[in-house]
């Protein structure tokens, strides 16, 4: 989905520099998962995960809301 930068000023610019991911990334990466063996339902729970672990341990930071 994203690339952490692994040169650069500091892990919190790379990681500030993500913005969210696109709709061809979501499904990119759903395919990704559903090649790995996982059902539809079990890889879109996935990425609904990591958008809220995202969310919930954001610095702060206003973020637009995502509905499911």
């Amino acid at each position: 989905m994203h690339h952490i930068q692994t040169t650069g000023n500091s892990r919190r610019d790379s990681l500030d520099s993500f913005g969210s991911p696109t709709e061809s990334e979501i499904i990119g990466l759903w395919k990704t998962f559903r090649s790995a063996g996982l059902s539809e339902r079990q890889a879109w729970d996935a990425i609904m995960a990591g958008l809220a672990l995202d969310m919930a341990f954001s610095d702060g930071r206003a973020r637009p809301r995502r509905e499911q």
